[in-house]
C-alpha cells in the first residue's frame, strides 16, 4: 500500500510540475508579441544574426540565439555573450530563452532551431517557441543518419516545424513539395523567396556579399520587406554587422620556414562536401588562388560518422580536383587514411598533433612554397581553434 502511495504522489507531482512548465512557457512566449525561428542545413547562424539586426535597428527590442560554431546570445542592446553549456545542446534550453526575453520585455525573438531528429524539430518550433514566423535557410545532405539520406526526407524534417496560421518563407530554389503540403496542413502561409528580390536593394547590399552568400541575403531582404522595415535599415546594417565566426573566411598569413604568403580558408562550419564545394567553387570564380598549390585540412569528429563517411566518398569520387593533399586531424584519421589510398588519387597526411600552432608548423613541411590551406569538415575541437589562431594572427582577405 505504502508503495502505492508513493508512486501514486510522485506521479501527481510529474503531472502538476509538467503542467506548471507548460504554462510558464505559454505565459512566457505570450510576452514576446513577435517570434521568428530559423531552421535549415546551412547559414541558420548568419540568418538569424541578420534579422535580429535589422529588427534591432528598426527599433524593436529583439533578444536572439545563435547556436552555430559559436552559441551565442544576442541581447536587445546588440551585446553578444557565449552560451557555456554544462553538457550537451539540449532543445531544453529554449525554456530559458523564452524566460530571459520575458524579463527583458523584449518585443521580439529570433532564435536558430537546433533540432535534427523530425519529432524534436516540432516539439522546439511549434511547443515551445510557437514562432509567427519560419525561415528556411536551405535543404543540404547533413545529419543523414537522423534526418534521412534524401533530399526530401530532410525537407520533411524541416516541414515538421512549420506553424500554425503562421508565415513560411523559403528560397523559390528550395521548396520541396513537402512544403506546399504542410503550409496546407498548418494552414500557414508560404513565402517563395525568388532570385530578383536582391535586385530591389541596388547597391545597398554589396559589401554584405563579400562574405555572405546571396541566398542568405535574400531572406534576410524578403523577411525585412515583410515586416514593413525601412530600406535604409537595411543599408544601414549592412556597414555595421559583423559577420557570424562560423562563417566561410580567408586570411593571408606568412607560415613556414622560411616564411612563405599562404592563403587560409575557414569551411570547417560549412560541414557536408556538397555545400563545400558550392564555396570553393565560388573562391574559383573570383580566381582567388590562381597559381598556387591548393590543400585540405579535413577535420574528423567521432559523433559524425556519417559525415566522416560523405567526405569519404566525395574525395574517392574527385569531387575535389583542386586538393593535392589532404591532411587529416581529429577521430578515425588513420583509418580514413588507409580507406583512402586504396581509392583516391590525393596524397592523404595523419598530423599527429591537433594543437593549432603545431598543425600550423607541420603542413608547410609538406608543402612547400606559397599555398592555399582549407579547413574542411567540422568547427569543433581543433577546428575552431585554428580559426581563433588565423583569426589573431592573419590578415583578412576580401574576394
Amino acid at each position: 500500500m505504502k508503495e502505492l502511495l508513493l508512486a501514486g504522489g510522485c506521479l501527481i507531482f510529474l503531472v502538476v510540475y509538467f503542467l506548471w512548465e507548460r504554462l510558464r512557457v505559454l505565459k512566457d512566449t505570450g510576452c514576446i508579441p513577435l517570434r521568428i525561428c530559423v531552421t535549415g542545413t546551412r547559414g541558420k547562424s548568419s540568418v538569424t544574426q541578420y534579422i535580429a539586426a535589422c529588427l534591432r535597428e528598426a527599433g524593436f527590442a529583439v533578444l536572439a540565439r545563435s547556436t552555430g560554431a559559436k552559441p551565442l546570445i544576442i541581447y536587445p542592446d546588440g551585446e553578444e555573450k557565449e552560451m557555456r553549456r554544462r553538457g550537451s545542446p539540449s532543445i531544453l534550453e529554449g525554456k530559458r530563452i523564452l524566460r530571459l526575453g520575458s524579463e527583458l520585455k523584449a518585443n521580439a525573438l529570433v532564435v536558430e532551431l537546433m533540432s535534427i531528429h523530425p519529432e524534436c524539430s516540432s516539439v522546439e518550433s511549434t511547443q515551445l517557441f510557437s514562432p509567427h514566423i519560419l525561415v528556411i535557410t536551405n535543404v543540404r545532405l547533413d545529419h543523414l543518419a537522423q534526418m534521412g539520406s534524401s533530399k526530401q526526407e530532410i525537407a520533411h524534417c524541416f516541414a515538421s516545424a512549420f506553424p500554425e496560421n503562421g508565415t513560411v518563407f523559403v528560397l523559390e530554389e528550395e521548396c520541396f513539395p513537402v512544403f506546399e503540403k504542410a503550409a496546407e496542413r498548418r494552414n500557414a502561409r508560404l513565402i517563395r523567396v525568388n532570385r530578383d528580390s536582391i535586385e530591389e536593394y541596388p547597391g545597398a547590399v554589396d559589401k554584405m556579399l563579400s562574405w555572405e552568400f546571396e541566398e542568405n541575403i535574400r531572406l534576410v531582404l524578403a523577411l525585412a520587406d515583410f515586416l514593413n522595415i525601412d530600406k535604409e535599415v537595411i543599408r544601414k546594417i549592412t556597414e555595421t554587422q559583423k559577420p557570424d565566426f562560423g562563417r566561410f573566411q580567408v586570411w593571408s598569413m606568412d607560415v613556414g620556414t622560411p616564411p612563405q604568403s599562404w592563403h587560409l580558408v575557414s569551411c570547417f562550419a560549412v560541414n557536408d562536401p556538397d555545400s563545400t564545394r558550392r564555396v570553393l567553387s565560388r573562391l574559383i570564380e573570383k580566381k582567388f588562388w590562381e597559381a598556387k598549390e591548393v590543400v585540405g585540412l579535413l577535420n574528423l569528429r567521432r559523433d559524425r560518422g556519417d559525415r566522416t563517411i560523405q567526405w569519404l566518398n566525395a574525395l574517392e569520387e574527385n569531387v575535389f580536383p583542386e586538393f593535392r593533399k589532404i591532411f587529416l586531424i581529429g577521430e578515425h584519421a588513420s583509418a580514413f587514411q588507409r580507406r583512402l589510398k586504396r581509392a583516391a588519387k590525393t596524397e592523404s597526411f595523419v598530423l599527429k598533433s591537433h594543437l593549432p600552432q603545431r598543425i600550423m608548423e607541420e603542413v608547410p613541411r609538406t608543402v612547400k612554397g606559397e599555398a592555399v590551406l582549407v579547413g574542411l569538415g567540422n568547427m569543433g575541437g581543433p577546428g575552431r581553434e585554428l580559426v581563433e589562431l588565423w583569426e589573431r594572427e592573419g590578415k583578412p582577405c576580401g574576394f
